[in-house]
């Protein structure tokens, strides 16, 4: 049987370790600082404790793990021959208008189409097309371009052909975050997923908003190559005793009855016990950009792996079997493939081979500017090698976030980066001078909606107590009025 991880002194060591660094400078640095792939540093082996804590997930339970090993490589094999012959069209689309309906008292949205939904749920994606006007996506960025010509000293990645920028306050930021059918947007993406439990202080409802980085990639670059890999952390997901309850059905070889859309576990669960510039201490629902070119397959796109179950229950499963090969059962050691600390989780062909990520990481379908491409957190997700279009690849990274309680602590540390224009806490100079002395730096007057200024901690716009749903979500909206507003 499944026995959730326990905390042991070195986990107390990491949490205490996690408390005394909140609100520190973290290490500057750009995008690479969060992938040992782009920087080029290689991986230390873990330490030995890993292998005590295989030992506790595993035991007793080693040939069960060996038979939903079993099941789940046979069952990648026929889904992996529907995901080479469908690319791209396998990736779910709905326009915004027609797809999603709107309560006009409650302000909630939902999807309509219940095989839309189902497909989401499977592939962990979707393109939602037309949120935001065509043309106020693409004044997005010309306004972009504008902010980062009359700054020059922007951090960037790559330094000679800069691809993403360590920008968080530009104008264009503010407005696209907050723009009201992005709002609705994330609102029907969070409304896919539910709670075993009725009391879990989690809302879906009111969304909350993450400063994140914007990408320019320019055609021919080849060196944003970012490969396969997880946001959410790495070895937390197995070291965690709260997040590792998130996949305790993989964990007990019932992987098929795993649902990702559970949030049960998910609001109290570490995803950033090291505090490394590659955490994400947000819990985010789904990732997402929204487009401001056109881009397609092969153009610099986000490619996916749209098998979100299966690939979910591989990643979990991998450290024990073999580094290698992986078919030899070879628990306990201390074997993570692929796995850093401080680090997103990045998978290759060579340490997870049956995903045959070579064929199965599937390029977005073409977008327009004004599209709004989401995937689930624990979808692993790449970019293109190559851009090999005509003209640049251009997003504004804007994820799904729910209200939690740590969500709104962030949230508040957050607002005070946007006061200071630091980089925002979980990210490389977190704390620093950041675009303080940048000309022309957003502020609140560039929120597009009350709502979207009260999505970012900031206006005095409080959430109205009496439109909650349950006792649960009253309670939650009114801590949040409180550790916001107060």
């Amino acid at each position: 049987m499944f026995r959730p991880a326990k905390s042991s002194k070195s986990l107390k060591a990491i949490a205490s370790l996690k408390t005394k660094s909140v609100g520190a400078t973290k290490e500057a640095g750009d995008i690479s600082s969060v992938f040992p792939s782009l920087s080029g540093k290689a991986l230390p082996p873990l330490p030995q404790r890993y292998a005590d804590l295989q030992k506790t997930i595993v035991l007793g339970n080693e040939q069960l793990i060996v038979d939903a090993w079993r099941r789940l490589l046979a069952n990648l094999e026929t889904e992996i021959q529907e995901i080479k012959v469908r690319g791209s069209e396998i990736i779910p689309s709905v326009d915004f208008e027609s797809g999603i309906s709107v309560n006009p008292v409650t302000g909630d949205a939902k999807f309509k189409d219940i095989d839309l939904i189902r497909e989401i749920r499977k592939r962990g994606a979707v393109v939602i097309r037309n949120v935001v006007p065509m043309d106020i996506a693409r004044s997005y960025k010309h306004e972009a371009d504008k902010y980062i010509n009359a700054n020059p000293s922007v951090v960037a990645f790559p330094k000679d052909k800069p691809s993403v920028y360590e920008l968080y306050w530009s104008p264009s930021q503010l407005h696209a975050r907050s723009h009201p059918n992005l709002l609705l947007a994330q609102k029907a993406l969070m409304n896919l997923w539910q709670s075993k439990q009725s009391n879990v202080p989690l809302s879906t409802r009111h969304p909350l908003m993450y400063a994140d980085r914007l990408r320019i990639r320019l055609p021919g670059d080849a060196q944003f190559t970012l490969g396969p890999h997880i946001d959410g952390g790495s070895t937390e997901r197995w070291e965690d005793p709260e997040y590792v309850k998130v996949y305790q059905e993989i964990l007990r070889s019932e992987w098929e009855k795993y649902d990702a859309f559970d949030y049960t576990h998910r609001v109290d669960a570490i995803t950033d016990m090291y505090g490394a510039g590659g955490a994400c201490s947000m819990f985010r629902m789904f990732q997402g950009w929204l487009a401001m070119s056109n881009t397609g397959p092969n153009e610099g796109t986000l490619r996916v792996y749209p098998l979100l179950k299966q690939a979910t229950t591989y990643t979990i499963l991998r450290p024990f079997f073999d580094a290698k090969t992986g078919t030899e059962f070879t628990a306990p050691s201390s074997s993570f493939p692929n796995t850093a600390l401080g680090a997103a989780q990045e998978l290759s062909p060579a340490t997870h081979p049956h995903l045959q990520l070579e064929h199965a990481m599937t390029p977005m379908p073409k977008v327009q500017p004004g599209d709004y491409v989401a995937w689930h957190c624990d979808t692993i997700h790449s970019v293109d090698p190559r851009h090999d279009g005509n003209s640049d690849s251009s997003v504004l990274y804007i994820p799904a976030v729910p209200m939690t309680v740590p969500n709104l602590q962030y949230l508040a540390r957050q607002r005070e980066a946007f006061k200071k224009l630091s980089p925002p806490p979980d990210f490389p100079d977190a704390g620093g001078i950041g675009e303080r002395a940048f000309v022309g730096h957003g502020t609140e007057t560039d929120f597009d909606s009350p709502e979207g200024l009260r999505a970012a901690g900031c206006g005095s716009f409080e959430w109205d107590l009496s439109n909650a749903d349950s006792s649960t979500e009253r309670q939650l909206l009114d801590n949040a009025n409180k550790i916001v507003f107060k």
